[in-house]
């Protein structure tokens, strides 16, 4: 299935995080093997805690998550993890078997409002539609790997630009995402609002 976004990215973007936290997020695209290598890093205030999180996600030419080294700073110590996928939903997590995450073909960083930007690209959903969306999500604050069910439904084109109801029922929480022409977020109500 082909993306329905313009087909070059960026060789930068910024995302501005605000409310839930206040921080800053900065990654930089290049593409590898036919896919993209998304190198990025995420300081942040949240309830009055400082973090940063480092990451590289590798991602296929179909979008699906590869790879994702994702390093993380607070008070508490540092930690690192290192995701590897086969494409087809099954997961490592430091080279040990993930079967928590099977069906799973995105990495979703709780610190990152870029990786919001993997499934749209994959699905490539039409105006009307919708698709579960299972993600290998990492928290911020530590190496905890968990599954996030989650679902996008693309809704009409506004100012000729795309937008996906977004709900992550565990945590409650859904809103309406705004991307750009390349399919990244422009809007994410209550996360962050693009900077670059």
């Amino acid at each position: 299935m082909s993306s329905t976004f313009h087909p070059f990215l960026p060789e930068t973007a910024a995302w501005r995080h605000l409310g839930a936290r206040d921080g800053f997020e900065v990654t930089w695209f290049r593409p590898a093997a036919g896919g993209h290598v998304i190198d990025g890093c995420t300081t942040a205030v949240e309830d009055g805690r400082s973090w940063a999180v480092d990451y590289t996600i590798e991602v296929a030419p179909d979008w699906t998550t590869r790879s994702a080294r994702v390093h993380g700073r607070s008070a508490a110590g540092s930690w690192r993890t290192v995701l590897s996928a086969d494409g087809a939903g099954r997961w490592r997590i430091d080279g040990e078997p993930a079967p928590h995450l099977d069906g799973c073909l995105d990495v979703d960083l709780e610190s990152s409002a870029m990786t919001n930007t993997l499934p749209v690209h994959r699905l490539a959903l039409r105006p009307g539609s919708r698709a579960a969306t299972p993600a290998a999500y990492v928290r911020a604050a530590g190496p905890a790997v968990e599954r996030l069910e989650q679902e996008y439904a693309r809704v009409a084109d506004r100012d000729g630009l795309p937008g996906f109801d977004y709900a992550a029922p565990v945590f409650d929480f859904s809103c309406r995402l705004g991307y750009d022409a390349a399919g990244l977020v422009l809007d994410y109500p209550g996360i962050a609002t693009r900077a670059a």
